[in-house]
């Protein structure tokens, strides 16, 4: 009876890996040798190329280099169900050493980051740089855990499926430890235009 089962199931399960096995995002490519886009202490701006989004975020943190952290991106493709970016733009800037949360506005995902570092304050200044496709729409959005998981430690974030992306975030900050903890705002994206946008 096992041997029954396992000849109808495995056609089922080869179909479902062709169909399904390339929605999965990785390795990931944080750019040439894995560089930081940063030192520590200094401003950065990276931006994804065109047509591309934001799918991975990698950091790690130095106390003794002013409680600052080393970041990198990895850039995929979006679907081409979403077409080609009709608009970017760069968000309003989150302030140094405040807690804030943040979506890209007029439904767009996020396709960049530009920080500055503030020695008085032992933080960073951040803006998302934000890219619309047509007039496609979010829905099922979610929040990722916390990354770190606790302040001071590395940070690895990755998304594993396809159609989901980023669309901000939010972040607390420890005035003891001078670290952030972040949660992305994960979404799907319609495959189709739809009549409203978000503010």
């Amino acid at each position: 009876m096992d041997l029954v089962l396992l000849c109808v199931f495995l056609p089922l399960v080869t179909v479902a890996w062709g169909q399904y096995g390339d929605y999965y995002y990785g390795p990931y490519n944080y750019g040439d040798n894995d560089e930081w886009v940063n030192v520590y202490r200094q401003g950065f701006n990276f931006q994804c190329p065109h047509g591309q989004v934001i799918v991975a975020v990698r950091s790690v943190f130095s106390k003794k280099e002013g409680s600052d952290r080393l970041w990198n991106y990895a850039c995929m493709p979006a679907a081409q169900s979403l077409g080609e970016p009709t608009e970017c733009w760069w968000e309003e800037i989150n302030r140094a050493g405040t807690e804030w949360y943040q979506t890209c506005s007029n439904n767009g995902l996020v396709a960049g980051f530009q920080s500055q570092y503030f020695p008085s304050v032992l933080d960073r200044e951040w803006q998302f740089y934000c890219c619309r496709y047509s007039r496609r729409c979010p829905y099922s959005c979610w929040l990722t855990t916390e990354y770190p998981g606790h302040y001071g430690e590395d940070m690895d974030m990755m998304m594993y499926t396809y159609d989901h992306y980023i669309r901000g975030a939010t972040t607390t900050f420890s005035a003891v430890d001078r670290d952030r903890q972040w949660k992305f705002i994960v979404c799907r994206m319609t495959e189709y235009d739809c009549p409203f946008q978000n503010v």
